[in-house]
């Protein structure tokens, strides 16, 4: 079969060659196709098809796909490689083979494309003269003129310069348009200009003619201007340019375009520049008003070491070892109840620090959901995560240069804390979805009412961690180990709640700041200052009243014979009531009245009082000589 194919090849009169695809391999030519392609046909039929078409792999590919598709098809976008290394531009028709093979087989007619354009210029110039018609010289020649009486514009032009005809082909390139792609105008007149320049989107996608907004304008003859696209050099690099394409008309005839184009990469440059300056701007704006929250937060609390009130000598003992920890950098570790003043201890630490002109930043882990932790503490950037629509700064960020005071620490999750360990170690952290490194300069001053030593044996706190917080630790005393700074705060707390309330200063007795000392307050300070506002909003006139049933049962001592029930009864607070005026009146000798009277020291009216001994059947007499009586039953 292969014999009698030869056989009907060589009685051709075009250059014809069969392929096999598949194989990528040439099954045999006729003797014109050899005497083309400049080789013999024992050496072509050893050469690979991809080795002859190395040059426009991709344009074969696309054009056998088409052959095997619709069985034939026409191409002048290919040239084949001579031994002599010399390109060999080709039109060529194929046809599918109907032969019974394995794999099929193409039959390629060859053209030299040169030759076979100058003989169809000729025929068609005849055709043209024949017929009177010499339009085709006429496009040619409103390029051939354009660019002769510009031709001091156009090699003198910075931007380059080039011109289309409607099918895309190049008719002239300026000198500027050579410099900026690489090109001598030689390698592209006559060829298509897209598929030389524009043939691909930056991302790597095929650029479609039919996309370009070039060569939409020969549709509809309109002006395109356009800012950011690519252009190819030959060399493989991509500049982005911005170009107008204006269209060329002779006699009411789109016949082209003139394409002006600037290499704009150190435009896009600078702009990227900017566009980095910028968000570093919105970075710094968002940190700068975080710190400025935080510092006003800190003005409108009015913060200083001041406030640690009492001098009771666990007090001064607190004071003397923030005096010596806040000059230094050291982590510092406040253990103690809740409520006991902690964060007061770090603000003090703080505003005694060199950091003081620079934000604390408080947070409390226990408030925080776990998912969010390492967000919160280290930031995130857009994308990182479904909700994060923007960059976030975290909290030791917000914090560099200054105090982050984290609260509750007892409760940060234990796959976190390695990260913590980090970047209290090496001041180091990434963002959440940024591989970049960040370092901080921060100091730390943790706190917690838990036993950390307890977690670590539980497995539930690192043991590094703890040893690295635990540097310097201070021990916030509850307020039941220091009942004699009670009158201190209580008046203290007063006058800050007159003065936020907006109510005149009220005042307090010594018989109540006596009842207040003898209350157990597991709430520590918090719970006073909570007593004493609550108290203030009650109260009438120009005395605290400490004697309300909201308050009784808060600062009143329950009787041994209440101490295992669940409840107080009714019968308890007579009791309560009963023993509290026997003792007054038994302090006051039995008076009532006057300002060392009964009723002063209960801090209740002296009519008030009158009335409850009246209902209650105390007599007075008997409470001046007697230590006590008992209770009515």
């Amino acid at each position: 079969m292969l014999n009698a194919l030869k056989g009907l090849l060589e009685n051709l009169p075009e250059a014809v060659i069969i392929i096999d695809p598949a194989e990528d391999r040439f099954v045999c030519a006729n003797q014109l196709a050899c005497e083309l392609l400049g080789i013999d046909e024992p050496t072509l039929l050893n050469t690979r098809v991809s080795s002859s078409f190395r040059g426009c792999l991709p344009q074969l590919h696309v054009f056998t796909e088409a052959v095997l598709y619709n069985g034939h098809a026409l191409s002048d976008e290919l040239s084949a490689l001579t031994p002599g290394q010399e390109t060999l531009e080709l039109e060529i028709n194929g046809s599918l083979c109907q032969l019974p093979t394995e794999s099929p087989w193409l039959a390629l007619s060859l053209r030299d494309k040169y030759l076979y354009q100058q003989w169809r210029m000729r025929s068609e110039a005849q055709h043209h003269h024949r017929f009177g018609r010499l339009q085709w010289q006429r496009i040619h020649q409103v390029f051939q003129d354009f660019e002769k009486e510009n031709q001091l514009i156009l090699s003198a032009a910075g931007e380059g310069i080039y011109g289309v005809d409607a099918e895309g082909r190049t008719t002239f390139v300026n000198p500027a348009a050579e410099r900026l792609l690489g090109w001598k105008a030689k390698e592209l007149i006559g060829k298509n200009i897209h598929l030389a320049i524009h043939h691909t989107h930056p991302d790597g996608s095929d650029y479609c003619v039919q996309d370009c907004p070039i060569f939409a304008a020969f549709k509809d003859g309109a002006v395109r201007q356009v800012d950011d696209e690519m252009f190819w050099c030959k060399s493989g690099r991509a500049i982005p340019v911005e170009y107008t394409s204006t269209p060329i008309m002779d006699n009411g005839r789109l016949v082209g375009a003139v394409v002006v184009f600037r290499d704009v990469s150190d435009r896009k440059t600078a702009e990227a520049r900017l566009r980095n300056a910028l968000k570093e701007v919105e970075q710094l704006k968002h940190k700068l008003e975080l710190e400025n929250a935080y510092l006003q937060e800190e003005i409108s609390e009015g913060y200083n070491s001041h406030h640690i009130v009492g001098r009771s000598p666990a007090v001064q003992h607190t004071v003397q070892q923030i005096q010596l920890v806040a000059p230094t950098v050291a982590t510092v570790l406040i253990n103690g109840e809740s409520g006991t003043g902690k964060e007061l201890i770090a603000r003090a630490i703080h505003s005694a620090s060199e950091r003081k002109h620079r934000p604390l930043v408080r947070v409390n882990c226990a408030a925080i959901p776990r998912d969010l932790f390492e967000s919160e503490f280290f930031g995130h950037i857009r994308g990182a995560f479904s909700g994060a629509v923007n960059d976030r700064l975290g909290r030791f960020e917000v914090a560099d240069g200054g105090t982050l005071f984290l609260d509750e620490v007892g409760e940060i999750p234990l796959e976190l804390q390695g990260k913590l360990l980090r970047v209290l170690q090496d001041g180091e952290f990434e963002r959440v979805g940024e591989s970049r490194t960040r370092s901080v300069d921060v100091r730390v001053i943790a706190a917690t009412n838990r036993d950390l030593k307890q977690l670590v044996e539980q497995g539930r706190f690192r043991e590094d961690l703890y040893f690295r917080l635990n540097v310097f630790p201070i021990r916030s005393v509850p307020l039941r180990e220091r009942p004699e700074d009670i009158p201190l705060l209580a008046a203290h707390f007063l006058k800050k709640t007159c003065q936020r309330f907006h109510k005149p200063e009220l005042k307090i007795t010594l018989g109540q700041l006596q009842r207040l000392q003898t209350h157990d307050w597991p709430g520590n300070i918090r719970e006073l200052e909570n007593l004493i506002e609550r108290q203030v909003i009650l109260s009438r006139g120009d005395k605290l009243l400490l004697n309300e049933p909201s308050s009784a049962a808060a600062i009143t001592q329950l009787p041994t014979t209440t101490t295992n029930r669940d409840m107080i009864t009714e019968e308890d607070c007579q009791n309560l009531r009963y023993k509290a005026i026997v003792d007054a009146l038994r302090r006051t000798g039995g008076k009532i009245y006057g300002a060392d009277g009964a009723a002063e020291l209960l801090g209740i009216r002296p009519t008030t009082l009158a009335s409850r001994i009246k209902r209650l059947g105390i007599d007075r007499a008997a409470c001046s000589h007697s230590r006590s009586q008992p209770a009515p039953a």
